[in-house]
């Protein structure tokens, strides 16, 4: 019986991982914020050795994949530009509750430190696109939003609950995955570890 129901588990487990259409129920918001930093029980820091490995994925110690996006204004972007300089990558969406509420702390974030902050707004699964707009003006947002149409890079990055993000260093390696909102003291924390 116990193993009828894992499998059972299992199925359920793939086929919501596995499902490509995306609308709002594909995201689930999530309201405390989970981390998952480079930190390992015998290592304080990725070893220079799985760096160089140049290895792209979405794991912390992994080159974060580069992609292309449109920002709101029209003007395209891609990861690799950063290169060089550290990057808060942040995927949100304008009817997600906590992302709503970590939005004033990373406008913050973005005034008082050298970060760059790329907000990937996942803009299928918006009402309308004017929603975006008007989550800027009303936020007064001034990093770059991205609009993710199609949500491809949302999916690249599998993204299941917003918001994450990824603190990624200079080097284009992925330090920290946090899986709900940050607040100001813990974006901070997560740039002073970040080269």
């Amino acid at each position: 019986m116990v193993l009828i129901l894992v499998g059972m588990f299992g199925w359920a487990v793939y086929d919501l991982t596995d499902n490509e259409e995306t609308d709002r129920s594909d995201f689930e918001t999530i309201n405390e914020s989970e981390v998952e930093t480079g930190q390992r029980e015998n290592e304080s820091e990725v070893s220079e050795q799985e760096q160089d490995k140049g290895n792209i994925g979405i794991q912390v110690g992994n080159e974060a994949p580069n992609f292309s996006l449109e920002t709101l204004s029209g003007e395209k972007v891609q990861l690799a530009d950063y290169r060089g300089e550290r990057v808060m990558l942040n995927f949100w969406a304008t009817w997600c509750p906590p992302c709503r509420a970590e939005m004033p702390d990373m406008q913050k974030f973005h005034e008082q430190t050298d970060i760059k902050i790329l907000a990937v707004n996942l803009t299928e699964s918006e009402a309308a696109r004017q929603d975006v707009h008007d989550f800027v003006e009303e936020y007064g947002l001034t990093f770059p939003i991205l609009m993710d149409e199609n949500t491809n890079v949302a999916t690249e990055y599998a993204i299941r609950p917003i918001p994450t993000t990824y603190m990624i260093d200079s080097n284009g390696i992925i330090q920290q995955k946090s899986f709900g909102p940050m607040n100001y003291e813990q974006m901070v924390q997560a740039l002073n570890v970040m080269e």
